[in-house]
């Protein structure tokens, strides 16, 4: 008498696999090519930086240049105006970064573990804001500085870059806040820590994903802007970098050369800034174990 056996399982979905894997590969290219669109403006603008100015002119453009040069970097360095633009972009984006996550964090903590009469609608506020242009806000945030005198001053232009980050910052960190259990800030008060002192040591580690990724947004916003930098800054010794890079195009025409090679230096701070914080995102995220 013989007994067949069924097969498992297992071994249904380990025959099944091949036929997943060649059905994928669809899926593969077109991930490959949506990559190498996204990453062509990035490579062709850091080749053109190093390309000789000459073929930038010329109509017979190549992918890879004949000759790399450094020359466009050293003209752009030695732009008029070069180390205050600098200066500028790092008071503006590191005080707006640092203070907006500041009050982003305290506002968090407070929406996401007290109650109090409007902290659902406060809430819908801080999302709606978002939906905003900025460029509907530009008169009346213009109108007000003006009035109080916050026009060619960075500290207007601080306020206007924190406050434009505090919603999103807010809503993110939020999320944070209310996944971490009450009982870890609890026991921590109930070992001697004032709540100051258990939000130093048990939540705020606990809140480092959050933190980066709001910063991360909070940098990219205040580094990359130019509608609110141009508007609110008229002198030329408080220009941001990015309204510095008007100074490349005169009477006589564009250096694009200088042109493309200022831009790249002007992306690296925030690529090398997103690669640290990347690094503390990814420790973050398993930080948050409690540990018997």
């Amino acid at each position: 008498m013989s007994t067949s056996t069924a097969p498992s399982p297992a071994g249904a979905g380990q025959e099944l696999r091949p036929d997943r894997k060649k059905s994928r590969w669809h899926y593969d290219v077109l991930g490959l090519l949506t990559a190498v669109l996204m990453a062509f403006p990035v490579y062709w603008l850091v080749i053109s930086a190093l390309r000789p100015n000459h073929e930038i002119r010329s109509y017979d453009q190549t992918l890879w240049p004949s000759s790399l040069t450094f020359d466009n970097f050293a003209r752009a360095v030695k732009q008029e105006n070069f180390a205050t633009a600098v200066q500028s972009s790092l008071i503006v984006s590191v005080t707006a970064v640092v203070g907006g996550m500041i009050i982003a964090t305290l506002a968090a903590l407070a929406i996401g573990r007290f109650r109090f009469f409007g902290r659902k609608a406060l809430l819908m506020v801080l999302i709606l804001v978002q939906m905003l242009p900025p460029t509907a806000m530009l008169i009346p945030i213009y109108a007000q500085l003006n009035a109080i005198g916050g026009l060619d001053e960075y500290w207007g232009l601080i306020v206007v870059y924190l406050v434009s980050t505090l919603p999103f910052a807010i809503v993110m960190i939020r999320g944070f806040v209310v996944n971490i259990p009450v009982e870890l800030e609890e026991s921590a008060m109930v070992d001697g820590c004032t709540r100051m002192g258990a939000f130093r040591r048990v939540i705020f580690p606990l809140l480092a994903p959050g933190l980066a990724a709001a910063s991360i947004f909070a940098l990219v916003n205040a580094w990359n802007e130019y509608l609110f930098a141009y508007i609110l800054i008229n002198d030329n010794s408080k220009y941001t970098l990015n309204v510095w890079l008007m100074t490349f195009t005169t009477e006589r025409g564009t250096d694009y050369g200088a042109l493309m090679a200022a831009s790249t230096l002007i992306a690296l701070p925030v690529v090398v800034f997103f690669m640290i914080i990347q690094k503390k995102m990814a420790a973050g995220l398993t930080s948050g174990a409690v540990k018997g």
